[in-house]
């Protein structure tokens, strides 16, 4: 998810930057925290890793809110254009927050459960997100967990490994969690990812989470993953990165993220921005994000001008690099909605020479999420 740098003075550390560096982590700046990019292993070999057994990646630098009040989730749909109300206790949901230019905020995941809602934002956003937060829900309580580390095992042994600890896991859908021991940890689970692979986020106490993160690294299955292999998987399988694919200039319908937007909603509104989407669904949207093949080996990066065959720029990469799964350069971005069919021939403007491309339906991969 999003991304920015800091001063090295300036930066946090997540309660596991001491094993990051015991194990060989290459430390970078990200969101204002410390955090390892790779491991010796590389890039290339964590990303494979992932897909086919299950890598451990630490995202307790994003923001772990707790919102309780006489009626949190209603309370939500006011910054949100989500469908909480309906959400069943158990469940997750991904939304965004809007502006009233319905430009995005911040992308977020929302846990309904039985007396609040668990909510994860991402962490270059952590602290506007708890403003809007506090400041749009004046009948709820916002509580920011700070003493709590946050962990993903993804991968399609991952859910297999935590069921060593308690059977339970294995009963959790994808997009359901619930709160149960891991070992001697009390943790709260949700079957979910940024991966596009079936896995895990485990919330627990900060002062716990290196004990936890030694005994999955002790399991054979288990290797650690850095932001270079989080960054391709996601892009692999189609998933917005805040501040580079979505951000304050774009909004949900031109993202791809109608699909967010359930039917209340959309006729109800009543968040920020409501007027646009629903112009927007009726009319059409001028441009849409789509999924790019280049053709050869060179990858087109973040900024790379999209051309039609007449050579006019038509849109621009906001993702991209090579895919180890597909063993092929892949990217997305922003086109022209004349321009956004799946087979259209384009060109990416990399060093100033037009190479061919086409447009393709997103994701690169085949999703494999546990669903009833």
């Amino acid at each position: 998810m999003a991304s920015t740098g800091a001063p090295t003075e300036d930066l946090k550390f997540t309660p596991l930057n001491a094993l990051h560096k015991e194990l060989g982590g290459k430390m970078v700046p990200f969101a204002g925290y410390e955090m390892p990019v790779q491991y010796p292993a590389g890039i290339m070999a964590e990303h494979k890793h992932t897909r086919a057994a299950a890598g451990l990646f630490d995202v307790s630098h994003m923001g772990q809110v707790l919102i309780t009040g006489a009626d949190p989730a209603k309370s939500l749909e006011r910054l949100v254009p989500g469908d909480l109300v309906a959400l069943e206790v158990g469940r997750m949901r991904y939304t965004v927050f809007t502006n009233d230019q319905c430009g995005i905020l911040d992308d977020l995941m929302v846990n309904k459960r039985a007396n609040d809602l668990f909510v994860i934002v991402n962490a270059a956003c952590k602290e506007q997100d708890i403003a809007l937060l506090k400041a749009g829900l004046p009948d709820c309580q916002v509580e920011y967990l700070a003493d709590r580390a946050l962990l993903a095992l993804q991968g399609p042994q991952a859910v297999a490994v935590l069921a060593r600890l308690n059977p339970a896991v294995s009963e959790l859908q994808f997009g359901q969690g619930a709160e149960m021991q891991l070992g001697p940890h009390a943790c709260f689970v949700t079957r979910s990812g940024y991966t596009g692979e079936d896995g895990c986020e485990i919330s627990l106490a900060a002062s716990e989470a290196e004990a936890f993160a030694r005994w999955l690294l002790a399991q054979p299955e288990v290797k650690p993953i850095g932001l270079g292999a989080r960054d391709s998987l996601r892009l692999e399988a189609g998933l917005c990165l805040y501040g580079h694919d979505i951000d304050t200039g774009t909004n949900p319908i031109e993202a791809g993220l109608a699909w967010t937007i359930s039917k209340r909603r959309r006729a109800e509104g009543g968040y920020p921005g409501a007027a646009i989407v629903q112009q927007q669904l009726a009319e059409g949207v001028s441009r849409k994000r789509v999924g790019i093949q280049p053709e050869g080996r060179a990858p087109a990066r973040e900024g790379t001008e999209i051309l039609d065959s007449a050579g006019r720029k038509i849109g621009i990469v906001t993702s991209g690099g090579f895919g180890p799964s597909v063993d092929a350069p892949v990217a997305m971005g922003y086109v022209e909605t004349a321009h956004a069919a799946a087979g259209t021939a384009i060109a990416l403007l990399v060093r100033g020479k037009p190479l061919p491309a086409k447009i393709v339906t997103l994701p690169f991969i085949t999703k494999r999420y546990a669903k009833a």
